[in-house]
C-alpha cells in the first residue's frame, strides 16, 4: 500500500499536542498551589504521592483496554478522540479553583483535578505511544520520526514552560490553561484523524490481562528500562517544578526571567536532537543512550554553582544538551522492548507495554514527592507564606542536588540492558480506516 503523505509529520506533531497540557500541569502546579495559594509542601507531597499510586493502577488498565479494542476506526483512535476534550477540561479546572477554597478544601480540589488531568494524560499517551512502533517498522524510520516528534515536544515546551511565566503574568493561569487546552487538544485530534492505524482483525488474538502482567513481570529488560526512565523522569520533573523557585529564591531575580532559563534548556535541546539522532545511526542506540544519561547527570554540577542569570543560563544550556540526548534515545528503547515481546509471544500488546513503561515513568512522583518533603525537613521551606530561613539552598537542592543523584542511578541501570540487532516483527496488512 502506498505510504500516506506526511506520515511522519502527521504522527510526530501529536507530541506537540500531548506536551502542551501536561507540561503546564506538571511544571506550574507546585508554584501555583504552594507559592501562590498557600498549600504547604507536605500537602503537595501528599497530592503527588496519592496520584502516583492511582497512576500505577490506571496505566496497565488503559493499555489493556486499548489493545483489546476492536472498532471500524481502529484500536487507538476512539480513545484519543474521546479522551482529548476531557484532558483539556481537566487542565482548565485545575487552574480555576474557587476563591473560597482554603486548607483541606483546597487540598481536596487540587488532588481531584491533578489526578483527573493526569489520568487523562495517561489515556492519551498510552494510545499515542502504542502507535509509534506500529506505524514505523525500521530503526531508520523510527529514529527520523522520533527526532521530529521530539523537536515538536521541545517546541511545545518552549510555549508551555518557557513562555508561561510571561503569559500568566499578562492574562493569569486560568485563561492560559484555556488557551493551552484548546491548542493542545486540537493538535492531538489532528494527529488522531490523519495517522493511518493498522486495523486488527477479530481473528487476531487479544492480549489477556493476567498473562500480559506475568510476561511483563518476568521481562528483565522492561524493568531495567522502566527504572532508568523513572529516575531520569523524576530528575527532569524536579527541574521543571523547581526552576521557578530557584529563580525567585536563589537568583533573586524577577519571576518572569525563569523564561530565559527554560528557553536556554529547550532551545539548546532543539538544536541538539538532530546531533543525537545522527549519533544513534552512527554508533548504535545503547552506547548513545548511556552517553546521554551521563551527560545529563554531569550537567547539573555547574548549575549548582550558578549565582547569577548568566551563570544559570550556561548551566541550563548544558542541561539542554543532555536532555536532548535522553529524549532522542529513551523512546527507541521502549520500541525495542515492544518488538521483542511481539516476536517472542506472537501477540501485539503495544498499548499495555507503552502504558506499563508510562507507569514506570510516573514512579517519578514518589521521588519528587520525597524531594519536596525533604526540603521541608532539611530547610524548613513550608510554602510561599513561610519559606523558612534558607529558601535559596532549598531551591538549589531541588534543582541540582537531588536530580544529580537520580541521574546517577538512571545511568547505572542502563548497563543492565542490551538488544540483539533484529528487525521489527511484521504487522498484519494495513487497512484504511474511515475518515
Amino acid at each position: 500500500m502506498k505510504e500516506p503523505k506526511f506520515k511522519s509529520f502527521n504522527y510526530a506533531i501529536g507530541m506537540f499536542g500531548t506536551s502542551i497540557p501536561i507540561n503546564m500541569l506538571k511544571t506550574y502546579a507546585a508554584i501555583f498551589y504552594v507559592d501562590r495559594l498557600g498549600l504547604t509542601t507536605p500537602q503537595w507531597s501528599l497530592v503527588l504521592l496519592v496520584y502516583t499510586f492511582i497512576d500505577a493502577i490506571d496505566n496497565l488498565v488503559y493499555g489493556y483496554l486499548s489493545d483489546r479494542t476492536r472498532t471500524r476506526w481502529g484500536r487507538r483512535r476512539p480513545w484519543l478522540v474521546i479522551g482529548t476534550p476531557l484532558l483539556a477540561l481537566g487542565l482548565i479546572a485545575f487552574y480555576s479553583p474557587m476563591d473560597f477554597l482554603a486548607g483541606n478544601s483546597l487540598l481536596a480540589y487540587a488532588m481531584v483535578f491533578y489526578i483527573f488531568t493526569g489520568t487523562l494524560d495517561s489515556v492519551i499517551n498510552a494510545n499515542y505511544g502504542a502507535l509509534f512502533p506500529e506505524l514505523f517498522r525500521t530503526d531508520a524510520s523510527r529514529a527520523a520520526t522520533n527526532a521530529l516528534r521530539q523537536a515538536f515536544q521541545l517546541m511545545a515546551m518552549i510555549i508551555s514552560i518557557a513562555l508561561t511565566p510571561m503569559i500568566t503574568s499578562a492574562i493569569g493561569f486560568r485563561l492560559t490553561a484555556i488557551i493551552y487546552g484548546i491548542l493542545g487538544g486540537s493538535v492531538i485530534l489532528y494527529m488522531a484523524l490523519t495517522s493511518r492505524e493498522v486495523v486488527v482483525g477479530e481473528a487476531e488474538p487479544k492480549p489477556q490481562l493476567w498473562d500480559s502482567i506475568k510476561k511483563l513481570f518476568s521481562n528483565r529488560k522492561f524493568w531495567v528500562a522502566g527504572f532508568a526512565n523513572a529516575f531520569y523522569s523524576a530528575a527532569m520533573s524536579l527541574v521543571l517544578a523547581s526552576m521557578p523557585f530557584f529563580v525567585k529564591y536563589r537568583l533573586q531575580i524577577p519571576d518572569a526571567q525563569s523564561t530565559i532559563l527554560f528557553a536556554s534548556v529547550l532551545l539548546i535541546a532543539i538544536g541538539c536532537v538532530a546531533i543525537w539522532a545522527r549519533w544513534v545511526k552512527r554508533f548504535a542506540l545503547i552506547p548513545v543512550w548511556r552517553a546521554a544519561l551521563a551527560s545529563l547527570a554531569i550537567a547539573f554540577v555547574p548549575l549548582y554553582f550558578a549565582n547569577s542569570l548568566v551563570t544559570a543560563i550556561i548551566g541550563s544550556a548544558l542541561v539542554g544538551f543532555g536532555f536532548a540526548g535522553v529524549i532522542t534515545t529513551m523512546d527507541l528503547i521502549g520500541t525495542k522492548i515492544m518488538d521483542e515481546d511481539t516476536r517472542k509471544h506472537n501477540v501485539r500488546r503495544e498499548g499495555i507495554i507503552s502504558n506499563a513503561l508510562g507507569f514506570m515513568n510516573r514512579l517519578n512522583g514518589l521521588f519528587t514527592s520525597f524531594a519536596f518533603f525533604l526540603v521541608f525537613k532539611l530547610f524548613g521551606f513550608e510554602s510561599g507564606l513561610n519559606p523558612g530561613t534558607q529558601p535559596g539552598n532549598a531551591s538549589r537542592f531541588l534543582l541540582t542536588v537531588f536530580p544529580t543523584l537520580l541521574m546517577i542511578i538512571s545511568f547505572a541501570f542502563s548497563f543492565f540492558i542490551d538488544f540483539k540487532d533484529e528487525p521489527a516483527p511484521e504487522p498484519p496488512p494495513a487497512v484504511s480506516l474511515p475518515e
